[in-house]
C-alpha cells in the first residue's frame, strides 16, 4: 500500500472514531469506554490509542467536529439583517449544544475547548457583533465575550427532559433583549 493509501486509511479511521465517540457519549453517557468506542468505530483499540492517547483528546476532537460542522456554518450567515444574523447564530449554537447534553457536559468538565476552533468561533461572533453594532441594533459597548456569555447563561437554564426546551428559549429571549441599545451603559469588563 502506498503512503497515500495509508494516509487516506488513517483519515477514514479518524472520522470513524470521532463519529463513534460522539454516538457513544450521547447513547451511553460519560461512562462510554474507549474500548466501546473502538468497537463502534470498527477499529482496534490500538488504532484508537495511536490516534488519541486519552479520553480528553477524543472528547476534544468530538467537540471540535461539532463546532466545525454544526456551529461555524451558522455563524457565517449574512442575510443583510445584522440583528437576525447575530441572534440566529446564538440561538443555533444553543440548540446544537442542547441536542448534545452529554458531550456539552463532558466538554465543560474536561475543558475540551481547543484553541483554534474556539478562536474561529469567537472571531465569527465578533464579525456578527460588529455588523450589528454598525447597524445600531445592539449596544455599542458589547464585546464578543458578552455574546458568548449569553450562550453559557442560556445553557445553565437547560433542563433535561424539558418539552421542546421551553425554559431555555424563554431565558434566551430575555438575555438577547439585553443586547439592544439602551440609555444605560454596561459596566466595563474586568
Amino acid at each position: 500500500m502506498t503512503g497515500r493509501g495509508l494516509r487516506a486509511d488513517a483519515a477514514r479511521n479518524y472520522e470513524r472514531i470521532v463519529d463513534a465517540a460522539a454516538g457513544a457519549f450521547e447513547a451511553i453517557g460519560p461512562e462510554a469506554t474507549l474500548e466501546e468506542i473502538a468497537e463502534r468505530a470498527q477499529v482496534s483499540v490500538m488504532t484508537l490509542y495511536r490516534r488519541f492517547r486519552n479520553r480528553e483528546q477524543l472528547l476534544r476532537a468530538v467537540f471540535d467536529r461539532i463546532l466545525a460542522t454544526e456551529v461555524e456554518p451558522v455563524t457565517a450567515v449574512d442575510t443583510g439583517d445584522p440583528w437576525h444574523d447575530l441572534v440566529g447564530a446564538l440561538e443555533a449554537t444553543v440548540e446544537v449544544l442542547v441536542r448534545r447534553p452529554v458531550i456539552h457536559s463532558l466538554a465543560l468538565e474536561f475543558q475540551a475547548f481547543s484553541a483554534e476552533p474556539g478562536d474561529r468561533f469567537l472571531s465569527s461572533m465578533e464579525i456578527l457583533l460588529r455588523r450589528a453594532v454598525d447597524a445600531g441594533v445592539v449596544r455599542p459597548e458589547l464585546q464578543a465575550r458578552d455574546v458568548v456569555a449569553i450562550i453559557a447563561m442560556t445553557m445553565a437554564t437547560v433542563r433535561l427532559g424539558e418539552p421542546a426546551g421551553a425554559g431555555h428559549k424563554r431565558y434566551f429571549a430575555l438575555l438577547t433583549e439585553g443586547l439592544r441599545p439602551s440609555s444605560v451603559t454596561l459596566p466595563p469588563l474586568p
